[in-house]
């Protein structure tokens, strides 16, 4: 594996974590797709360092289980305004 792509993949992970982020979020501030993202926090990271690949799944898990709660926040915060 390319040095430049772990490292991309050791600093995505590291921002998720630190800001519990989401994929799109990571995906915006890094400058990426969320494809790619996806693709180094799935297949790449845990491959380069099982711990770290663990604790992002465990995010990503957590982040899809609520995504429902937060696309009704966001309804209702976009009908609030109008």
């Amino acid at each position: 594996m390319d040095e430049s792509i772990r490292l991309r993949c050791l600093a995505i992970a590291t921002y998720m974590i630190d800001h519990h982020a989401t994929v799109r979020q990571a995906a915006k501030v890094f400058g990426l797709s969320k494809s790619s993202v996806h693709k180094d926090m799935g297949e790449r990271l845990p491959r380069i360092d099982r711990r770290l690949g663990q604790e992002v799944a465990a995010l990503m898990q957590y982040n899809k289980a609520v995504r429902h709660l937060r696309g009704g926040a966001a309804t209702r915060q976009r009908y609030l305004r109008t």
